[in-house]
């Protein structure tokens, strides 16, 4: 259904519904942002100690997606980079985001029991992408 969202509306003023919203819409799409067929090699590729290497490992990731989920990827870290910007005021540090988005961005297509171990390198990923921007995404 076409529903037409009025922003305007008071409800919206509180920070954290519109944020809730954005991270609900995020964990409720069918496939995460980052699909399930890259999950493992996003999570190889964190793990790289060389630092050139991993992050270049990243960038073609990214580079990799379908289009639909890179260019929503493009958008959303750009947004995410503005929101750190003004940590000091709102108190959400590239590791704060990184805890918060991590693991709705990145998921195993099955909940198995490495979950914890997964989620360091999940968060590790989003801050990995937070930090280098520029780099992944050049304009």
């Amino acid at each position: 259904p076409d529903e037409q969202l009025d922003l305007d509306d008071g409800r919206w003023e509180d920070i954290h519904v519109v944020t809730g919203a954005l991270k609900l819409f995020l964990r409720e799409l069918p496939e995460p942002l980052v699909p399930f067929s890259h999950f493992d090699k996003f999570i190889a590729a964190i793990k790289i100690q060389d630092p050139s290497l991993r992050g270049r490992c990243i960038r073609d990731l990214v580079l990799s997606l379908p289009p639909a989920h890179h260019d929503t990827m493009k958008v959303l870290f750009r947004h995410l980079c503005r929101v750190v910007e003004h940590k000091e005021e709102n108190r959400m540090s590239v590791q704060s985001m990184a805890i918060v988005f991590g693991p709705t961005l990145l998921r195993p297509a099955s909940e198995e029991a490495s979950m914890a171990m997964h989620m360091v390198f999940q968060n590790q990923v989003v801050e990995h992408i937070l930090n280098h921007y520029g780099y992944i995404f050049p304009d």
